[in-house]
């Protein structure tokens, strides 16, 4: 399995972000009629944390999960750093391309070296 890191381009500083969850989203409910006390917290799969960048980011997030979904899988690791996994290299190969010609210097995978 190969991996790497999805950069972006901040929309407010110019420099490359990725992001991480700091925290699992706690989701709770309330009702009309009694007290409902149930919560669940689950982290974010890899679209929804690409999806959250939307305005923060300089590209339209739903246009990188549709470039990316073509060699990779977007996947959130350990609970905490978005990665995209790939096959072979020569997926993440074809997906740097890819993403030099959709999103010119926006948009960039980098290798994740094996610890």
């Amino acid at each position: 399995m190969i991996r790497a890191k999805l950069w972006f381009r901040c929309a407010a500083m110019h420099d490359p972000v990725t992001p991480v969850i700091v925290q699992p989203a706690l989701i709770g409910w309330e009702a009309k009629q009694r007290r409902v006390e149930l919560q669940i917290e689950r982290a974010f799969t890899g679209e929804e944390l690409v999806r959250r960048m939307k305005g923060w980011v300089t590209v339209n997030p739903d246009k990188v999960i549709e470039v990316v979904s073509q060699f990779g899988r977007l996947k959130v690791l350990d609970d905490r750093d978005l990665v995209i996994e790939f096959e072979t290299v020569e997926d993440l190969e074809a997906l740097e391309k890819a993403l030099r010609e959709h999103f010119g210097n926006e948009v960039e995978a980098e290798l994740v070296k094996k610890r």
